[in-house]
């Protein structure tokens, strides 16, 4: 494997630990795909640095586990945006 992909997925993986990021957060961070981070955080980290991928993987678990709520969050924020913009219009 190249340094610099080495390197990179070590990046990430500090990334990821220190500000709880999701795999998202961490593409729009580096400008790299999701795909990439994913591929780097879990299959190419586990050769790099075994016990470094193992707290990724604790943090992307807890991410995918709550998946189902920030998407939740999201659509209401997005309704009571819709809603206060048409509350304005009305007055």
């Amino acid at each position: 494997m190249k340094e610099y992909i080495e390197e990179r997925a070590v990046a990430i993986a500090n990334y990821i630990i220190d500000h709880n990021a999701t795999v998202r957060q961490t593409a729009k961070q580096f400008g790299i795909s999701k795909s990439t981070v994913h591929k780097d955080a879990v299959d190419r980290l586990l050769h790099i640095n075994p016990s470094l991928a193992s707290q990724v993987r604790v943090v992307l678990d807890i991410n995918k586990s709550e998946r189902h709520i920030r998407g939740g969050m999201a659509t209401r924020k997005k309704y009571q945006h819709r809603l206060a913009i048409c509350s304005r219009e009305e007055k």
